[in-house]
């Protein structure tokens, strides 16, 4: 079997993103059991420049062009498909985000190999297995892959960004880019316009969902966040009905947080809006139902009415 573990370097407007790290992190857990060694490949326009900062790879190959825009999903994913083809790494590890989807399917459809898709963690020792979510995080699965080459799309959480920001100083190696004849041309990039709070520098927030059942209800939420000294964020339920600005999101759709303290009220936890959340310091849910897979990745729960909770902490606060 191949030694080798090859991750694909995701990054936006000039920088790696925290899930690119997060995996290289992950790839120097997996290599230190059976002495395998780390690679990672950037590519797109910049991507020399920021090859120095994948200094926890054992090799960073880079593939640097402006041909595709900031990304091209068919360019991008063929100029690491060939990358896998000759390269032949026993695990390819790819972020499930909004660009790793696109690189994770159509990678495994050319190169023909197995993807196992929304991995929490991958296990190499014997045979290449992982531990899935499924059913918005209710569930969680063991896969066990046929075979032994696989690419895995991980979940962000599955390992520190800090930890895969540091390490020695990889060996730079440039690869040559066959621009193929794209179907697909990039636009532009669209981002959400900033709101009156910058939720990702907030020390406490607290996070409302589907449980807040109304518009209405969220001035009491608000009450709570101010007695707290908080910022009031949500779900993507509540941004999609209007509710609170695309600002105050939380999740893989939104804005990517990392509070000393995360309240999280009447929210689920699917594992889109986990990705967004899950590095935060320190964890609070409330929810009324006890399987709700945020009480997963909470330090401290409660199961009950977030209508019971609100009135009586801001009370306490405020007394």
């Amino acid at each position: 079997m191949a030694e080798n573990i090859l991750v694909y370097v995701e990054h936006l407007n000039g920088e790696v993103t925290d899930a690119s790290f997060g995996l290289i992190a992950l790839a120097r857990q997996l290599a230190s059991v059976n002495g395998a060694s780390v690679e990672a490949a950037i590519i797109g326009g910049g991507a020399h420049g920021l090859a120095a900062k994948l200094a926890g790879a054992d090799t960073i190959l880079v593939g640097d062009t402006d041909t595709f825009g900031d990304f091209n999903p068919q360019g991008h994913s063929e100029v690491f498909a060939a990358l896998v083809t000759s390269r032949e790494p026993a695990i390819t590890l790819v972020p499930y985000t909004s660009v790793g989807m696109d690189i994770a399917s159509l990678t495994a459809a050319t190169c023909n190999l197995p993807l196992v898709s929304y991995c929490l963690s991958v296990d190499a020792q014997d045979t290449l297995s992982a531990t899935c979510q499924l059913y918005g995080g209710k569930v969680e699965v063991d896969v066990e892959v046929e075979g032994d080459r696989a690419i895995f799309a991980m979940l962000a959480g599955c390992a520190s960004p800090d930890e895969g920001r540091s390490g020695g100083a990889g060996v730079v190696e440039s690869i040559d880019v066959a621009v193929p004849d794209l179907g697909i041309t990039f636009v532009s990039l669209t981002e959400p316009e900033s709101g009156d709070v910058d939720i990702t520098t907030e020390d406490i927030l607290v996070a409302i969902g589907r449980g807040i059942e109304s518009e209405d209800n969220i001035e009491e939420a608000q009450e709570l966040a101010d007695a707290l000294g908080a910022a009031l964020a949500a779900s993507r339920p509540i941004i999609d009905q209007g509710w609170l600005p695309k600002s105050r999101q939380v999740g893989k759709s939104g804005l990517s947080v990392k509070p000393k303290v995360y309240l999280a009220l009447g929210i689920s936890g699917a594992p889109e809006h986990l990705e967004g959340m899950r590095d935060s310091s320190t964890i609070i849910a409330v929810n009324s139902d006890p399987q709700a897979p945020i009480f997963g990745v909470a330090h401290y729960g409660w199961v009950g009415d977030i209508f019971d909770f609100m009135p009586e902490l801001t009370a306490r606060l405020e007394g």
